[in-house]
């Protein structure tokens, strides 16, 4: 299995720059059967939905990870909160991007007082720093920072982008991107979801640096993924696995749901464990899931773990075709852009109604 393989032509003019007006307002493509495919609006995912439907969410909350700087030296320095030490607030494994690296003790000044002062010890891409502030380093941290767009969005993040790079569900702070597909909902849409009867679930996977770094080696078999945090609580586990064996479908928003419930599946009955712990699970074509019935996700980039995952769970042709499809309909791509609804099955075309 090559990357080579997952590979298609994206006009850079599909790429979402922005965020629709409105977060149900985005477009949806729906997967379903053998050869069913059907585009429509976002508000449609209704029609696709059946009573008893359990849909888990990924509650993470994005921080405000990037810091614009400069050394007490003089040169600008950006810094990128990766990864906080465990029970130590304020020391974090950072990327740093500068002229020059900058070394053990260097001071790194920002704004509202916020410093730095790089240690030794981290991962070796990373620089371990210990961050001080006039207050509590958590809320200058969350002051000072920028929302960690993704760098195929070539512009500033905003005031805006401190709410719309968020889910209205977000609870738990410590992702570095956001769960995309969940952006698609509003308050209200969930709401009216559970009066039709589709239960609502939810776990905590912190989406990490891995998100931003390519698949570097055309052989799949080499290629790691950094391990990420998750928690799932005892009441969600039991949703999915009571929802399994009654035979109703479970619906991941998200690829980081999917790959978080097939991390924590009992290889020996499939079941679902609650719990904390870190994944580094590769999904890829030849995976057999166990946990996951249906998936709604983003579009993603060419070559990508992302694209991998879904062409797993679809089937590679099937996902190629719909992309190609997307990009001649010209669907908005990756993080602020339109969604895709893979089901194992097509729905009842008398229950469904779609626009376009």
């Amino acid at each position: 299995m090559h990357l080579s393989d997952y590979d298609f032509d994206l006009p850079a003019g599909l790429i979402a720059q922005a965020p629709v007006v409105e977060r149900t307002a985005s477009r949806l493509m729906i997967l379903s059967g053998v050869d069913s495919l059907k585009t429509g609006s976002f508000a449609d995912l209704a029609a696709y939905l059946r009573p008893g439907d359990l849909l888990v969410l990924n509650d993470t909350r994005v921080i405000p990870a990037r810091l614009l700087g400069h050394k007490a030296t003089g040169g600008r320095i950006e810094v990128f909160l990766a990864r906080r030490l465990p029970g130590v607030p304020e020391i974090w494994d950072c990327l740093t991007r500068c002229s020059k690296t900058p070394k053990s003790g260097q001071r790194l000044l920002f704004s509202g007082g916020l410093e730095g002062e790089v240690l030794d010890g981290g991962e070796p891409t990373l620089r371990r720093i210990r961050f001080t502030a006039a207050g509590d380093v958590a809320t200058a941290l969350e002051q000072v920072g920028q929302m960690p767009l993704p760098p195929y969005i070539e512009r500033p993040a905003t005031t805006d982008d401190r709410e719309r790079y968020q889910t209205v569900f977000a609870r738990n702070a410590g992702a570095l991107a956001a769960p995309t597909a969940g952006l698609h909902f509003s308050v209200e849409f969930l709401q009216h979801l559970q009066t039709i009867g589709v239960e609502v679930a939810t776990l905590t996977l912190h989406v990490g640096l891995g998100t931003f770094l390519p698949v570097r080696d055309d052989d799949l078999s080499r290629h790691r993924m950094h391990a990420e945090d998750y928690v799932i609580p005892s009441e969600t586990a039991a949703a999915v696995n009571r929802a399994r064996q009654q035979g109703r479908r479970v619906i991941a928003v998200g690829t980081t749901v999917t790959r978080t419930l097939e991390a924590a599946c009992d290889p020996a009955d499939g079941t679902v464990r609650p719990g904390s712990g870190s994944t580094d699970i590769f999904i890829a074509p030849g995976f057999c899931f166990q946990a996951v019935d249906g998936l709604l996700t983003n579009f993603h980039l060419p070559r990508s773990t992302l694209l991998l995952l879904v062409a797993a769970f679809a089937g590679r042709e099937r996902i190629l075709a719909a992309y190609a499809r997307a990009v001649r309909e010209r669907f908005r791509f990756y993080s602020y852009g339109d969604c895709m609804l893979i089901l194992p099955s097509a729905a009842d075309p008398d229950q469904v109604t779609i626009s376009g």
